[in-house]
């Protein structure tokens, strides 16, 4: 008997079939469904006494959403992974129960700039499961992407650059460049940008993995690339400080040159790529404090945010009392004042989720996070092919950075960036790219997961031919 964690090539025809494990993911989406709806109970009867009145809208809709991702994937990618569903459809229903706290925390404070995000959020989730269902009825096989790379990479450096060169007026947010926003519209496309610009990476790499590989010498037991194959890194890092310097995002910088470089070192098995790209990183960041003013202010910040509490600290801080009143259990759904950190629903979810779960529901997220990013990596070493073994672990990987560089400004261990927790916090852009995102790894899981075709029947012995008597 198979399971999700053998490799299904070993099946073939005639032996026990690969089960395709749909009932254990309908469990699990179940279960999903209904932790999101006992989490939004609590908040309502914590907060205001009785259940909002819209519970029962919330949770149709809800659960309508999960019930057409499943049949979509029972359907479409019938041996895909069982559990990337349900740790999405967590983690997003705990991000829908933490934008309704705090939207119920802002109507009594009498607050307009917080709304009613929380229904918006799940407008956006299913737009999101619209492109998720595309994408699995349009890309039948992963190996497609890799005809229209370079194309993808056109387009993901155009989605790039395209709020860099519009004015200031419709494209900045707290001083960094990465938005469109017309008629109360807005749209982020360096979220779209991020899953083109890995197919390309995967299908580049999986052509050029031997060039390089090759080493020209050998430095302190590291084998060094040869100068001339030194071009692709060089260009994604120009590309990295470009968009620091235009967009004056940091985030989006790092999360793009770190998937690169990680990419190139699982192509090449080199450590030698991962000094070059963490040497090229910290002299970028390095000229560029020295060159830009708003560069040095988030840096510094970052190095003592209490000293810059009447300025930019005041987020950092804001989060640090928020994460050590929550202590390890927690304040309870409704019970703390996440609403005191700014931008708590998008860029400090995070901060929320400590104050009322506390360490312990903090680390469980992150342990969802962990599974997500495992079966992804899993899905890497079963499929059969280099360009799907290439793309799964790329966005795997862009998952688990994106996770970390989050947490790490949260927390003050690294400096604040602007990338938002994916699928927890509320933006549009985010939600609906990553469920672009799911939607190839479990296209690529389902091509892993899926039995070997059994071989053909080898034609008949000439000895075991019948004997004939012709007779003229």
């Amino acid at each position: 008997m198979t399971g999700p964690g053998t490799d299904p090539r070993a099946a073939v025809a005639g032996s026990t079939p690969t089960p395709t494990r749909r009932g254990t993911e309908l469990l699990l989406l179940g279960f999903a469904v209904l932790l999101t709806l006992v989490a939004q109970c609590i908040v309502d009867i914590t907060v205001t006494g009785s259940l909002s009145p819209e519970l029962a809208t919330f949770g149709s809709w809800f659960t309508a959403l999960w019930v057409v991702a499943h049949l979509v994937v029972r359907k479409f990618a019938p041996y895909a992974d069982p559990l990337l569903l349900p740790c999405i459809a967590v983690l997003s229903g705990l991000g829908l129960v933490m934008i309704h706290r705090l939207d119920i925390a802002g109507s009594a404070l009498g607050s307009n700039s917080s709304g009613e995000d929380a229904p918006v959020q799940l407008l956006w989730a299913t737009v999101g499961l619209a492109l998720f269902v595309a994408v699995l009825v349009v890309v039948r096989d992963h190996r497609v992407l890799a005809r229209f790379a370079y194309t993808l990479a056109l387009i993901g450096l155009v989605l790039l650059a395209i709020p860099a060169v519009l004015p200031a007026s419709i494209s900045e947010v707290y001083g960094a460049k990465l938005w469109i926003r017309v008629a109360g519209f807005s749209i982020q496309p360096g979220e779209f940008a991020k899953i083109c610009l890995i197919v390309f990476f995967a299908a580049y790499l999986v052509d050029k993995r031997d060039v390089l590989a090759l080493a020209s010498r050998r430095v302190l037991r590291l084998e060094l690339p040869r100068g001339r194959d030194l071009g692709p890194v060089l260009l994604a890092w120009v590309a990295s400080i470009l968009v620091l310097v235009f967009e004056r995002d940091l985030g989006s910088s790092l999360l793009l040159f770190g998937i690169f470089v990680v990419m190139i070192y699982i192509a090449t098995e080199r450590a030698s790529w991962l000094v070059i790209g963490v040497l090229l990183f910290a002299g970028g960041a390095f000229i560029a404090y020295r060159i830009f003013g708003h560069v040095q202010v988030r840096v510094d910040t970052w190095l003592d945010p209490f000293g810059y509490v009447d300025e930019g600290g005041y987020q950092i801080v804001q989060s640090l009392f928020s994460l050590g009143t929550g202590g390890l259990f927690g304040a309870g759904l409704g019970g703390g004042r996440p609403d005191q950190v700014p931008v708590a629903k998008s860029d400090f979810i995070a901060a929320a989720i400590g104050e009322e779960l506390g360490l312990f529901g903090l680390v469980a997220v992150i342990v969802l996070y962990l599974v997500l990013v495992e079966r992804g990596l899993r899905t890497s070493l079963v499929v059969r092919d280099g360009f799907g073994k290439m793309l799964a672990a790329g966005l795997a990987f862009a998952v688990a950075w994106q996770v970390f560089v989050v947490l790490g400004g949260v927390t003050g261990l690294l400096p604040l960036t602007g990338l938002t927790t994916p699928f927890l916090a509320y933006g549009g852009s985010s939600l609906v790219a990553n469920f672009g995102l799911v939607a190839l790894l479990v296209r690529i899981s389902d091509a892993a997961r899926r039995p070997a075709a059994a071989p053909p029947a080898a034609p008949p012995k000439l000895i075991d031919a019948p004997t004939e008597v012709v007779r003229p």
